[in-house]
């Protein structure tokens, strides 16, 4: 029995399909962004990727890096599960507010206190709790853009 030829044709189609969405996807921003830069100290400032937290709540979008800018809300107990994570509610000058986890085994822990401002770069991942910012530390294997947390000048990394 002759064994059917590969259809070239429809392998080509497929993988020129495959191609046309990865670039749209690139260029709508559905993947995540690179940050154009940071916010001012003081001020609500979302510039990372140019989208808001609140939009990304509203897409409920996923892999974001983006900055946020706030007060610290409430201070929460650390996440000892698997990596140590020092967490926190962050409001923002809109009233929404997001859950920051900050890996303490990779970066220093951030001396913080309810009523601080701080301003963050990180990940942003979508929940219906208002989100989650995370990555906001530097990443030892350079395979991920690096986050941060500023606070009272200093910069967490």
């Amino acid at each position: 029995m002759a064994r059917k030829p590969m259809n070239w044709k429809r392998t080509l189609v497929l993988f020129v399909v495959f191609l046309a969405v990865a670039l749209f996807r690139s260029f709508t921003g559905t993947e995540s962004e690179t940050p154009n830069g940071g916010g001012e100290h003081g001020t609500e400032s979302y510039q990372g990727s140019g989208i808001t937290v609140e939009e990304a709540d509203a897409r409920q979008q996923s892999g974001i890096m983006l900055d946020a800018s706030g007060v610290v809300d409430r201070s929460l107990p650390d996440d000892n599960d698997g990596s140590r994570h020092q967490r926190f509610i962050l409001k923002l000058a809109s009233g929404h507010t997001v859950l920051v986890a900050h890996n303490i085994d990779l970066a220093q822990r951030v001396p913080l206190g309810e009523g601080d401002r701080v301003q963050i770069h990180g990940q942003y991942e979508w929940n219906d709790r208002g989100g989650v910012l995370h990555w906001t530390h530097h990443d030892p294997a350079k395979r991920h853009e690096g986050g941060w947390i500023e606070h009272r000048g200093q910069r967490y990394e």
